[in-house]
């Protein structure tokens, strides 16, 4: 099969490579995807220069969509010729979605409705599912005030619209007014231009110094900041998935306890059976009613694998990056 792995950590120009690779064979309770597409998340990036190399080749991506052409022992062949998605394709395992086949436990093959193409269904392992854990995590949302930090990202795109769904207030944090744009038509109801104001004055600004009640975003190393100084209200949560800084954090003590703010973290990769099966069953439903937007920025060849990944880093695009197979 055609393939693009590594072999070792470095730069995207310095260490990808595109070729042929056996192609895989299902195993018991196994499902093979001909993949269509295969999506880029900046973990992917972040993997491909730090991650420890355990095997002769790693194909990168978590992400991807295509349709089964065959299965292992103990697996219905009625799946066979069925359109699905790929959740966790490359997690605690060499051989992602970044080639023609994959093969991996079924239930990481999630049936796809016929109305959404591949490329959009690349989008769903990582920020579609992590948007719908965060707003799991933060509750109910109806008439509460939500802020989405960089709600043009993949996973904040997904996320202010979820909450809106949901009946909240959604603020976004953006870079520039075509990110603003960007997230208006998806319902943000206000954004914040965090490169030329002050996202803490801003939002007591539209608040009327109240605060949200939630915060939803990427980087704790950052956000934390908004326990302590009166963007997030009493009793108030923060929901996070990352940090810029990966090792020690500093915060402040007093605020959290006299506020009694909550702050819930999740690795979307490593979810509760229960907290992966809700994800599955809502996310399925809303792709059923066809009530998301679905934000594709750029599509390459998988021979383009440097350029999908350079684009990932370079943090210009506006959605998210697919490779065609």
């Amino acid at each position: 099969m055609k393939a693009a792995w590594y072999s070792h950590n470095g730069e995207a120009v310095d260490v990808l490579k595109f070729g042929e690779l056996p192609t895989p064979q299902p195993a018991a309770g196994e499902v093979r995807v001909r993949l269509a597409t295969s999506g880029v998340n900046p973990s992917d990036v972040k993997s491909r220069k730090t991650r420890p190399i355990t095997d002769a080749e790693i194909i990168p991506h978590s992400d991807g969509a295509g349709v089964i052409d065959a299965v292992g022992t103990g697996v219905s062949s009625a799946r066979i010729g069925e359109r699905v998605w790929i959740w966790n394709g490359q997690w605690q395992r060499p051989w992602g979605t970044a080639c023609e086949f994959i093969t991996l436990p079924e239930q990481q093959a999630v049936a796809l409705p016929d109305h959404i193409d591949f490329a959009a269904a690349a989008c769903f392992g990582i920020p579609a599912l992590t948007a719908v854990q965060a707003i799991h995590l933060a509750g109910d949302l109806k008439d509460k005030t939500v802020l989405v930090v960089a709600a043009s990202s993949a996973v904040g795109h997904y996320a202010a619209q979820l909450a809106v769904l949901q009946g909240a207030r959604v603020i976004g944090t953006v870079g520039s007014e075509a990110k603003a744009e960007h997230v208006r038509r998806v319902g943000v109801h206000e954004v914040i231009h965090y490169k030329t104001e002050s996202v803490s004055d801003k939002i007591k600004q539209l608040t009327q110094g109240q605060g949200v009640d939630v915060v939803i975003d990427m980087d704790f190393s950052t956000s934390h900041q908004f326990t302590a100084d009166g963007s997030l209200k009493r009793h108030g949560t923060l929901v996070c998935y990352g940090s810029n800084v990966a090792s020690e954090v500093a915060v402040n003590f007093r605020p959290l306890l006299w506020n009694s703010i909550q702050m819930k973290f999740f690795l979307v990769y490593d979810l509760k059976p229960q907290d992966r099966e809700h994800g599955l069953r809502y996310l399925t439903e809303l792709l059923h009613k066809n009530v998301l937007v679905h934000a594709v920025a750029a599509q390459y060849p998988l021979q383009d694998i440097v350029k999908a990944h350079q684009a990932v880093e370079s943090g210009q695009v506006m959605g998210n990056v697919v490779i065609t197979l």
